[in-house]
């Protein structure tokens, strides 16, 4: 189980160091798999602080062409995270039937049982080959379907390839903000990102390995196999979870570097959020008071803003 710690530390950390830590954790805690939680959290910090140190290294791109490329995988995997029990239903061809989230027609699949009225594709895929390709550095892929996610919010009223769901039906993204598929800020955003990658020559940017994509599936596997909707408490946790984790690594990495980069998803995230919020403060989650939603969404920005200005202090005086 030690192994599983590495993966927070950058390949050419491992290839050199990773035997080494290994015996390390083996000397210090014989005849246990995993170390004491303290040790834990004390590895996956030092792992952030260097991959960030890794990535700030990389000159191969600008920070804010690299914040960028972070924001657009964020919201793809945003705009993804209410439909993956939807997209693992279609992929193996299960029928929801009253699992299916909201749909005012039980399964809306050619495969289904009930009424005959068909949609022909989830509308989580779009958001999925969103993230796939801007995992893979190719935004000229993840382009159109950005635009066919604000295309499909734009006419909810009368598209129904994909269903209603997602268009007019629930949705979750954290901290009790209601934004479904018709709010155009979250796709409209999105699409912005995507189309400033695919001009500002995409060969620089970043490729990550499909491995990336294993939590993904393992959600969908969650989700799916379960039955675990967007709206369940279950689920909220879950995201809540995740949402303070990558916070903190965004703070550790912030405060370890002292660059701006991951300010960016930060703040776009909070912006996409706080809309939502303000428009529609009455629909949806009512898991926190508005105020309180507010101040959690809006209070790591000056928290990264500090980090980084303390960092790069610190950097000048030594």
């Amino acid at each position: 189980m030690n192994r599983l710690l590495l993966a927070a530390y950058p390949e050419p950390y491992r290839s050199r160091q990773g035997e080494e830590l290994l015996t390390c954790l083996s000397e210090a805690y014989p005849g246990r798999s995993w170390p004491p939680p303290r040790e834990v959290v004390a590895l996956a910090r030092a792992g952030v602080q260097a991959r960030a140190r890794a990535v700030v290294d990389d000159t191969a791109r600008p920070w804010w062409l690299d914040g960028i490329h972070l924001t657009a995988l964020v919201l793809a995997a945003l705009a993804l995270v209410p439909y993956l029990q939807d997209v693992w239903h279609w992929a193996l061809h299960i029928d929801p039937g009253r699992h299916a989230i909201a749909f005012h027609f039980s399964g809306w699949y050619p495969w289904a049982g009930g009424p005959t009225r068909t949609r022909l594709l989830p509308y989580g895929l779009l958001p999925l080959v969103c993230l796939i390709a801007l995992l893979r550095g190719k935004p000229w892929i993840a382009l159109p379907a950005a635009a066919a996610m604000i295309y499909v919010g734009a006419t909810f009223n009368s598209n129904t390839f994909f269903g209603d769901e997602g268009k007019a039906g629930l949705g979750y993204y954290g901290l009790g903000a209601p934004i479904t598929a018709r709010d155009l800020v979250l796709s409209g955003t999105l699409c912005t990102a995507c189309a400033v990658l695919a001009v500002c020559r995409p060969g620089r940017l970043r490729r990550h390995s499909y491995r990336w994509l294993v939590p993904i599936v393992l959600a969908m596997f969650v989700a799916g196999g379960l039955h675990i909707i967007s709206i369940s408490p279950a689920f909220q946790r879950g995201l809540f979870a995740l949402e303070v984790a990558a916070l903190i690594a965004a703070w550790v990495a912030t405060a370890a570097t002292g660059d701006y980069r991951w300010l960016i998803p930060v703040a776009a995230v909070a912006f996409i959020r706080t809309q939502a919020i303000v428009i529609q403060p009455n629909a949806f989650m009512q898991s926190l008071p508005d105020l309180v939603v507010l101040l959690l969404l809006i209070a790591p920005l000056p928290v990264l803003a500090i980090a980084a200005q303390r960092r790069q202090s610190r950097a000048l005086l030594d």
